[in-house]
């Protein structure tokens, strides 16, 4: 799997968040219903305005789905957010703390969901305990940009925090 390696400083995300299990395959049924239900809400055109459609800062994307507040590796919370720009935080909503981190960085091309269930199955499954890297376990994160996520050369990306085993 093609990757980089790169240091990014500590960030914080916004956003709305919900647990999840990866019990039976259960977080790729259910987090995209999450993306569904949290797209035709409100609060999605509350999150997707605070940052007046500029890219992050630190991220250089959109969106942000994160994964945080691991109970082992089977069940955590996931987050969709934006970088956190200013102070104005809307009710509802929750900052999620970025540490600063190594990442492994992998881009991912195809349709969502089945591109990023595929890509995080080859990381986890195949790349991360071959790699001479282990998770850190703090926050990481898909990285999403604008376009089509239906399209099958849609283009985002996911951030593994990692250290040298």
């Amino acid at each position: 799997m093609d990757y980089k390696i790169i240091e990014k400083p500590a960030f914080d995300v916004l956003g709305t968040a919900r647990r999840f299990t990866t019990a039976n395959g259960e977080n790729y049924i259910k987090i995209p219903q999450f993306w569904t239900e949290f797209n035709q809400s409100t609060d999605s055109e509350v999150l997707f305005k605070l940052n007046n459609g500029k890219p992050g800062p630190v991220t250089g994307g959109d969106c942000l789905g994160v994964c945080f507040n691991y109970s082992g590796m089977d069940e955590f919370s996931y987050g969709i957010a934006v970088e956190k720009i200013g102070d104005t935080i809307p009710i509802g909503f929750e900052v999620i703390h970025i540490p600063a981190a190594t990442w492994a960085i992998f881009d991912v091309i195809g349709s969502m969901p089945d591109a990023m269930r595929d890509a995080n199955k080859r990381i986890y499954g195949e790349w991360l305990p071959s790699s001479g890297y282990e998770h850190t376990g703090t926050a990481d994160f898909e990285l999403y940009f604008p376009g089509d996520v239906n399209n099958p050369d849609y283009h985002t990306q996911i951030w593994v925090p990692v250290k040298k085993k």
